[in-house]
């Protein structure tokens, strides 16, 4: 037996009886997969390839009542928990060492009502699952922009994305939840049922039980115009000095958010600009192509010719899915995030010296607009509070060769350093390492003390702590 099979299948093997873990085997209609089993590798794996934890056990659920007996079983044996839908979680949150995960990734049922224009989805689902199965009805839920993460993080976390400024967040478009508690009852959160676990659903991640199907209002979105315009790195500070002023009168329909980044080195790219560093906007448009470039006109008008544009029609599952190809799993992630109300000019020097310096080709920084129909919601309807900023910044230090994951993440953490006092201070949860208490606190601000109080009343021992953690209230 090899040395790291031999410290894999011993240091985290479970200390329960044998007869302990096979009756619990015995009661799941899914799997129960341990460290000696041949498929424990790869499904233990997480997104994010700078993470590797070693669970003892994986329970893989099938349905509600596998992930009750879950709880029931890691809480009376004193296990730690970790939930896993998508494994997305930059920080790998969705997986512990020596604990149990209730990995929740087969529940992958999706229905949906074309009537009342509402979509119920399990939390095995990607976002890409989602787009599939509304897709067919001319529709589609606000979450991301990339089709692999999972619906239940995105979710449970916020979402934005491109359908944001018209039609709000993930979470502003949830309308119910059924959900596994930590003494194993199980509940149906929403506006009259629950309404205080339901609000603390909304943005407060996984912290007060676990989602076992999400039902969403959907949105008539069919055929978009959309794709990258990319330009030189060095008429970046023209384009985010303009970019503001564009936003703010730009029609809800377009979402267009800033980045900088490298032109990947792979077809469909022109060769010509091939690892070129650059600034992009990128763009999509939720109705023809007339109205995209009248909305796009401002674009054509007032900046400097680009080195590509990639705009096009193209069905809205197709959009969502642009960048996975750039984006397999396994990748080397450093997230770092914060909100952002406005680009000053030195906030603006800031970015064009990193951008600079990027470690990476797909190392990158976006600027994501959450204005318009997300800052119609008060920032006391949910426990997502940060309804007064313009954008949701994230700063990515990525790359496959796991020998880059240091420079990555120093990249990152310098940038972000630099860059903090000019933001509002919280993060999207979703963005976030594990950072500490304080960066979670500013966070969620004032909407804090009350996600104690609901913590406190639904998982008073903190059983579901592996998370970006609201921690209970002392008793």
């Amino acid at each position: 037996m090899m040395l790291d099979t031999y410290i894999r299948t011993n240091a985290y093997k479970t200390t329960l009886p044998d007869t302990v873990v096979r009756d619990f085997a015995n009661t799941l209609h899914g799997e129960l997969i341990q460290p000696h089993d041949a498929r424990y590798d790869e499904v233990r794996q997480l997104y994010n390839g700078m993470i590797d934890k070693y669970p003892a056990l994986i329970a893989r659920c099938v349905d509600a009542a596998d992930v009750i007996n879950a709880v029931n079983f890691g809480r009376d044996n004193h296990l730690l928990i970790a939930v896993r839908s998508g494994g997305h979680n930059g920080a790998g949150l969705g997986s512990c060492d020596g604990g149990l995960v209730i990995d929740l990734s087969l529940m992958k049922g999706i229905r949906v009502d074309p009537h009342h224009r509402t979509v119920r989805v399990e939390p095995g689902c990607s976002q890409g699952d989602m787009d599939h199965a509304t897709h067919a009805f001319g529709l589609a839920v606000p979450a991301g922009i990339v089709a692999a993460t999972g619906v239940a993080g995105l979710t449970l976390g916020g979402g934005h994305g491109y359908l944001s400024r018209k039609h709000g967040l993930t979470i502003d478009n949830l309308i119910e939840a059924d959900v596994v508690l930590a003494d194993g009852t199980f509940v149906t959160a929403n506006k009259t049922q629950h309404s205080d676990l339901f609000w603390a659903l909304r943005g407060g991640g996984g912290n007060f039980g676990i989602v076992t199907s999400f039902v969403y209002q959907a949105h008539p979105v069919s055929t978009v115009y959309g794709g990258p315009i990319f330009w030189d790195l060095a008429q970046a500070r023209q384009i985010m000095q303009w970019y503001p002023t564009f936003l703010a009168q730009a029609p809800e329909e377009l979402s267009t958010f800033f980045g900088v980044k490298t032109i990947p080195s792979v077809d469909p790219f022109p060769r010509e600009i091939w690892g070129k560093k650059v600034c992009a906007l990128i763009s999509c448009y939720n109705g023809s192509a007339a109205e995209a470039e009248e909305a796009l006109r401002p674009i054509h008008q007032e900046l400097p010719p680009p080195l590509l544009n990639g705009m096009q029609e193209m069905p809205f599952p197709a959009m969502q899915a642009l960048f996975d190809p750039l984006l397999p799993p396994g990748l080397q992630w450093y997230w770092k995030g914060d909100f952002v109300k406005d680009l000053p000019e030195e906030a603006i020097d800031i970015h064009l010296e990193y951008a600079a310096k990027l470690p990476s080709a797909q190392s990158l920084m976006h600027l994501y607009p959450i204005d318009g129909a997300v800052q119609r919601v008060g920032r006391r309807e949910t426990a997502w509070n940060q309804r007064e900023a313009t954008w949701s910044m994230v700063i990515c230090g990525i790359d496959a060769d796991p020998n880059n994951a240091e420079a990555l993440a120093a990249w990152a953490k310098a940038y972000w350093q630099a860059i903090h006092p000019y933001t509002l201070g919280g993060a999207y949860i979703n963005f976030l390492m594990e950072e500490g208490q304080d960066r979670i606190k500013a966070t969620y601000g004032d909407n804090y003390e009350r996600l104690v109080e609901v913590k406190t009343k639904y998982d008073p021992t903190n059983l579901f702590r592996v998370n970006q953690n609201i921690q209970p209230k002392q008793t």
